[in-house]
């Protein structure tokens, strides 16, 4: 049998790339949940506009997930991939 190919050096670049876009949207995260609670122990002004920031993103994604949960229900989808439940 033969070996499947070893990746070719422009597919490492693709995976290296996607990989520091992932940990960089980890750390806008991390430092997102880090300024909610420090505005919400009264820190400046910046840590409040980056924690509602952060708020309004998360009430998107959240909005987001139920209503790709409600079309998959409503289509008759199986939906038991997607983790947990309201």
């Amino acid at each position: 049998m033969a070996e499947p190919a070893a990746p070719g050096r422009g597919q490492r670049k693709v995976t290296v790339v996607v990989g520091a876009v992932l940990v960089g949207l980890l750390v806008l995260t991390l430092a997102g949940c880090g300024c909610v609670v420090w505005a919400s122990r009264g820190g400046p002004r910046w840590t409040r506009a980056v924690a509602a920031l952060t708020l309004g993103a998360g009430g998107i994604v959240r909005s987001q997930a139920r209503r790709r949960r409600r079309q998959a229900r409503r289509l008759g989808g199986d939906n038991s991939g997607e983790g947990g439940g309201d």
